[in-house]
């Protein structure tokens, strides 16, 4: 495992890379982030920002979805794969957050999950970008891939375990952000099937470098 030293130069070598952390997701309303991140399983982010503009001028407000028709959602959202399945948890989750949140999306783990179709990948990264909540690791798989690679956990590819590892080991303030981080590194450069070893930033303290006949500084 890395020292408290090696895990900060990480967080701020990504951080000069990429200054700004954020979710590459577009939105302007707390609820359309949280559906917005629904769409994109098994989706890229790029189709969903194709996608959401005219859903979301269909549907401009919480009431507009949940008494939407499952099927018409689904014909706006159709190209993001799943489509049944994802338009019925946005009417049923709409209905829910007007039910018995007020017509807001709750700042707890356990009130998130209990949301239709939001799982705890979800819930973490509302907790981080609507919240601000610290300590937060959104384990999608960009950053289950990197952070093995790096040796920031022990490889592992289970979510839960990643977050559990990661949580322990992060700056609690700089955690939610260095995640959105690892995303656009895996987009750019620590990508799944060819890692640009050569030219990483991270390059100085990765485990994957090391092992496969790269020298550490």
């Amino acid at each position: 495992m890395k020292t408290p030293q090696q895990v900060r130069a990480m967080v701020d070598g990504l951080k000069q890379l990429y200054p700004d952390g954020i979710c590459s997701l577009q939105y302007k309303k707390d609820y359309e982030l949280l559906f917005a991140v629904r769409l994109s399983a098994q989706c890229t982010d790029e189709r969903v920002n194709q996608v959401t503009p005219a859903l979301f001028a269909r549907f401009p407000t919480l009431e507009a979805f949940a008494q939407a028709d499952v099927d018409e959602v689904g014909e706006y959202i159709h190209s993001c794969g799943f489509f049944r399945a994802k338009s019925r948890d946005l009417v049923l989750c709409a209905q829910m957050l007007l039910s018995q949140h007020g017509g807001k999306v709750p700042g707890t783990m356990e009130e998130l999950v209990a949301l239709p179709g939001v799982g705890r990948k979800t819930a973490n990264l509302i907790l981080g970008d609507v919240f601000h909540t610290p300590s937060v690791v959104v384990a999608d798989t960009h950053c289950i891939r990197i952070s093995g690679r790096l040796g920031l956990t022990d490889g592992t590819k289970d979510p839960g375990k990643v977050e559990k590892q990661l949580r322990e080991i992060l700056p609690p303030e700089e955690s939610n952000d260095f995640c959105h981080r690892l995303v656009l590194h895996g987009r750019a450069v620590c990508i799944a099937r060819r890692p640009q070893c050569e030219g990483c930033t991270l390059r100085p303290w990765c485990d994957h470098f090391a092992k496969n006949g790269g020298q550490r500084p």
